[in-house]
């Protein structure tokens, strides 16, 4: 079963313009993404790891080939999870699971897109899988752009939102929080069997997905299963330029 790991990137961020050629630990940060998803078990090949930039930047390209990296051009797509469609379609016919990791998160565990695709091949009957970590602060499960997931006994996802679902009604907070807490925050991480990517990708956005603005959601809006793992804690994505200074310091404390 051949597992190739995805970093959809694009130049433009609303936040943190040309984050992923910032560069100011002397590489990319688009290199060390690529490097921390390198170490991924699941990635491994004779060749090296199985893993691919796709992107619609000729500056990206540039820089990904300069340290080495597999990097496919794009067109201009409103979502990582077209662009990622797009070079599966064409250049991926014996790709059998499909990995989409964010390109803005250098210091992820490779251990968490290893678990993600051991998830899916474990659950035969899902088409999709992806992680979380339980939420432990009120301002985590506060924040929009904190996005909940609901998920069901046997693991599978319910629903994600951006409000603080489950709603604990007769229960306090605090003490939720900071015992057993049933919150659960959702990581951007997936990974989809092959054709359902391609098929997904074809579906009109659906009515909760236009709601929330999360993506997910047209796949269990359609019926799919996405099959969900915990992980302890979650990577560190670079999204302000406060972020992006403090992984720097990270980096030159080492």
């Amino acid at each position: 079963m051949r597992v190739v790991g995805f970093i959809p990137a694009r130049l433009q961020s609303t936040r943190l313009p040309r984050k992923m050629l910032l560069a100011e630990t002397g590489k990319p940060l688009i290199q060390h993404t690529w490097e921390a998803a390198s170490g991924a078990r699941v990635l491994q090949t004779a060749n090296g790891p199985s893993l691919v930039v796709a992107t619609d930047s000729f500056e990206i390209s540039a820089a990904v080939h300069k340290f080495g990296g597999n990097v496919e051009m794009t067109g201009d797509h409103p979502s990582g999870t077209d662009r990622i469609a797009e070079v599966v379609r064409r250049s991926f016919e014996d790709a059998d699971i499909i990995v989409n990791i964010q390109g803005d998160e250098p210091e992820m565990d490779p251990r968490s897109i290893d678990l993600v695709v051991d998830v899916l091949r474990k659950n035969p009957s899902a088409q999709m899988s992806t992680l979380c970590t339980p939420i432990t602060e009120a301002k985590v499960l506060d924040e929009p752009s904190c996005v909940k997931a609901v998920i069901a006994a046997d693991g599978r996802a319910l629903y994600f939102s951006r409000s603080p679902v489950p709603f604990a009604r007769d229960r306090n907070r605090d003490e939720l929080l900071s015992g057993d807490s049933p919150w659960r925050l959702h990581l951007g991480i997936y990974a989809y069997r092959r054709e359902f990517l391609l098929n997904l990708t074809t579906l009109a956005p659906s009515p909760l997905e236009q709601l929330e603005k999360l993506e997910q959601l047209r796949a269990l809006e359609n019926g799919a299963i996405i099959q969900v793992g915990e992980v302890a804690h979650r990577s560190v994505g670079i999204d302000t330029p406060d972020d992006y200074a403090r992984f720097v310091a990270r980096r030159k404390a080492a």
